[in-house]
């Protein structure tokens, strides 16, 4: 009897060790055993069938079983399918003399879950008996496989009309789709409802760039005391408010994390690091980081990836280098963040070497994203000749985004040639995106070709091509107030114009000028400057400084590329106001802290340091911390060697990285 007990109890070690994730122990318990029972085999078994690329060892063990039976024959068939091997499944599969429902839906699983519809399809065809198992194994992988007619077919067939399993693959099939109100329609239909399937829905919207609808489930999901959030749950929740800059929704799902004791959760922390990073609080994200006890390349990327968007660059390569001591294996993802990091401060050089060390030291096949931060670091340098090469050397077809990047430069470059053929790739990679024709018409625009900018438009209007209007936003008080250029409809509207004439005064007396090249209307000096001040940015910092008190940091974020014009208008209003002001755009933050501006166009610092112009630049290499940069660089001012003044303190870009 003490015996039984004794090969009992190392049972239970071995199925919990198993269990957890932990097969070294696992081995080690039943290495340890005097006595096996079948059941011992098969819990050792059962911790191959959940660990990729262990097939070998698993098929070893099984041939050491003295007396396997169908769990046994079961248990083998998962460690096929979970090394994707069809054909050793299928084998063992028609071998096997006893088949229970388990072995029919072990093989129905691993077929689903690896995308093999059509075999999947004959096996429950050809099932003796099916349960709840057998039609949520079929269901779910027809909606992973979006194939949503079949789901709905085989979803309507089922016996069991109230498994929540079933009707959650379906909404997360619709969604995966981009059918949220059919989705949603389900949902509401649903007999009953679990956690798993608030976050299906939760998860798809925020996929499907629903952001605010997402937020809004989230919240009618908080009053349900049946349903408590888990980490999955928190982490859709705060990719949402990272969508829409959600800055206070962010810091109250912080809080919640804190209540229900998910703080320490990897998953979470990540989550919360990259809110407060999308929400322009880097040194919020940087206290998370720091408390971080084990950090897995998922916290490091978002870290270096929040730090580079920022425009820390220094500070993005040094986590990286600080990564590699830890023994953390960079991965795709990071190499992008740490390009996107060379890309922002100017490190042209370094930026190759990291590109060119990737698969040489790392093993990491340069991908489509990497490409396109080179080019764009090619192009911010005024490679354009080498961007162009590094284009057409791709071992793949180039992203459209490429095209973008360096019709972008073109524009900064005044390059005629490179621009019209990016424009034209860029057509025939996306025909129907109208940004070809409006980056074409900016470089025509900026050379004041105008007969080219109509003939672009009129090409526009002849194929159909609408232009994604920009807008920009700022959340006060947890609203948020959207604006348009040109903007109509804001209650507050009069005041804003008042606030933006003042504005425009005071930063003309203090040197701005409009860059009207920014404007893509044939029309005179005069209209081109009331255009450029209806700029949706300018709309949005304008009605934030008449709302809230003198010294709040204002964070306006946009949906396209921030206005150069309108970049420049923000290094002024800055100082002016005496306001920290931060952008973001589709790309980066861009900083405006006061008298210091953190972030700068490498076209402005070409123009500066050109011959013609008889300004001394002093270029600094950024190697400190934000505050200790501020003391020892206030007093920094440059002249003109002309007349030998000063020039206006909105000119003291107290430093210039490269």
């Amino acid at each position: 009897m003490g015996l039984q007990l004794t090969v009992h109890a190392s049972n239970k070690a071995v199925a919990a060790y198993v269990r957890s994730g932990d097969l070294r122990s696992a081995l080690k318990v039943f290495n340890a055993m005097l006595r096996r029972n079948t059941v011992s085999w098969n819990s050792l078994l059962a911790g191959y069938s959940k660990k990729h690329g262990r097939l070998d060892e698993a098929l070893r063990l099984f041939a050491r079983i003295p007396c396997p039976d169908v769990v046994s024959y079961n248990t083998l068939l998962s460690c096929h399918l979970i090394n994707a091997d069809l054909r050793g499944a299928r084998r063992l599969f028609d071998a096997m003399t006893l088949k229970d429902v388990a072995s029919w839906n072990t093989m129905l699983s691993g077929f689903s879950r690896i995308g093999a519809m059509d075999e999947a399809r004959q096996l429950f065809s050809a099932m003796p008996q099916k349960n709840h198992v057998s039609w949520n194994a079929i269901v779910s992988g027809f909606a992973r496989a979006g194939d949503m007619d079949s789901a709905e077919e085989h979803f309507r067939r089922a016996p069991e009309k109230n498994d929540v399993v079933l009707w959650t693959a379906m909404i997360s099939g619709y969604m995966d789709a981009g059918n949220i109100e059919k989705a949603r329609e389900l949902f509401d239909a649903m007999p009953t409802r679990n956690l798993v399937s608030w976050n299906a829905m939760l998860a798809g919207y925020v996929k499907n760039n629903r952001a605010e609808d997402g937020l809004k489930h989230f919240r009618k999901m908080l009053v349900f005391p049946v349903v408590i959030p888990n980490p999955s749950t928190l982490s859709s929740a705060l990719l949402g408010c990272s969508n829409l800059s959600a800055l206070a929704l962010g810091k109250q799902i912080h809080q919640l994390a804190h209540k229900l004791s998910l703080i320490h959760n990897s998953t979470v922390g990540t989550s919360l690091m990259s809110m407060y990073c999308k929400c322009g609080e880097l040194d919020d994200a940087c206290v998370l980081f720091d408390g971080i006890q084990t950090k897995d390349i998922v916290t490091w990327n978002a870290m270096i990836s929040g730090c580079a968007q920022h425009g820390h660059g220094v500070k993005a390569i040094e986590l990286f280098d600080a990564m590699k001591r830890e023994g953390v294996e960079p991965n795709c993802i990071t190499f992008v963040a740490v390009l996107t990091a060379c890309n922002h401060a100017g490190l042209q050089e370094l930026g190759i070497q990291y590109f060119e060390s990737m698969k040489r030291e790392y093993g990491v096949e340069p991908e489509s994203d990497h490409y396109s931060c080179m080019v764009d670091l090619l192009c911010r340098a005024g490679s354009l000749g080498k961007a162009v090469d590094l284009i057409l050397s791709m071992p793949f077809k180039p992203h459209p985004a490429v095209f973008g990047t360096l019709l972008g430069a073109c524009r900064i470059h005044k390059s005629l040639e490179f621009a019209e053929f990016a424009a034209q790739r860029l057509v025939e990679s996306e025909p129907q995106s109208a940004r070809a024709y409006v980056q074409l018409a900016n470089v025509y625009a900026s050379m004041n070709k105008w007969g080219d900018v109509s003939r672009v438009r009129k090409s526009m209007k002849q194929n159909d091509i609408v232009k994604m209007p920009g807008y920009s936003w700022i959340e006060l008080r947890g609203i948020f107030h959207e604006f348009r250029s040109g903007d109509r409809i804001h209650p507050q509207l009069d005041l804003i114009h008042q606030k933006l004439s003042e504005m425009e005064k005071r930063m003309k007396a203090v040197g701005y000028v409009p860059d009207l090249s920014f404007d893509l209307h044939d029309v005179g000096e005069d209209q081109k400057e009331l255009m450029l001040m209806r700029h949706s940015e300018k709309l949005a910092i304008a009605f934030g400084l008449i709302s809230t008190l003198q010294g709040t940091t204002l964070r306006v974020f946009k949906n396209l590329r921030v206005c150069g014009d309108c970049h420049n208008a923000a290094k002024f209003l800055s100082l002016i106001e005496k306001r920290d002001i931060i952008l973001r755009d589709t790309t980066r933050f861009h900083h405006f802290s006061n008298d210091i501006i953190w972030t700068w166009d490498w076209s402005t610092v070409d123009f500066l340091v050109s011959p013609k112009e008889s300004i001394i630049v002093l270029l600094f290499f950024l190697n400190h911390e934000r505050k200790e940069f501020k003391k020892r660089y206030r007093a920094l001012i440059y002249f003109d060697q002309k007349v030998q003044k000063p020039l206006h303190p909105c000119l003291k870009l107290d430093f210039v990285r490269h």
